[in-house]
């Protein structure tokens, strides 16, 4: 991967963001990370986007994340640090420009690259905020990442007024699986 990516170092550590839009009001996002090629459950974060007004925007839902996880590293919130080596957008170009905007904001200098699907939703390629694609064929990395952020996202397909009450804003990823679990089972009865 650092290879295909020309980075000097295999990242150790990869933060991959996607967005589930469920109508107006129920726009999370989710943040999976990986630590060198294995996934970091403890690591995994949900956030519920609230900045935006009555109709689901991707491209403002990912800067809205984007920010507030930078926010929560500048602030020293251990949860949040280190930031990572590579940043992976679900999206294409514009989705990398815009996370890309949010990093400059901050000073962040962490690579930031699209994830362009296919006609499957598998991804098929990176791209840069510059619009420079690199093809993944046979590259499996990527793929785990991405079918790790697709679950992650699918998971918040229950009632999210259930899961994240509105006076939340950053939800524990096992708060979240712990509720998850309890909605499905009840559903199951």
């Amino acid at each position: 991967l650092a290879e295909l990516l020309a980075l000097d170092l295999p990242p150790a550590r990869i933060e991959a963001f996607d967005i589930s839009n469920t109508g107006s009001d129920n726009i999370v996002a989710s943040m999976v990370v990986y630590s060198g090629t294995r996934p970091l459950k403890s690591a995994y974060r949900r956030f519920r986007i609230k900045e935006l007004d009555g109709h689901p925007d991707d491209y403002a839902s990912m800067q809205e994340v984007l920010r507030l996880r930078l926010q929560r590293a500048a602030d020293g919130d251990e949860k949040f640090l280190p930031l990572p080596d590579v940043f992976l957008i679900d999206g294409g170009e514009t989705h990398a420009r815009a996370a890309l905007a949010v990093a400059q904001e901050f000073g962040c200098m962490v690579p930031i690259f699209g994830m362009v699907k296919d006609d499957r939703h598998r991804t098929r390629a990176l791209v840069t905020p510059e619009g420079r694609e690199i093809g993944l064929v046979g590259n499996q990395a990527v793929f785990l990442i991405d079918k790790d952020t697709l679950k992650a996202k699918n998971g918040s397909d229950v009632d999210l007024k259930e899961l994240f009450p509105p006076e939340s804003y950053v939800e524990d990823w096992q708060y979240y699986m712990e509720k998850s679990k309890g909605l499905q089972n009840e559903a199951k009865e």
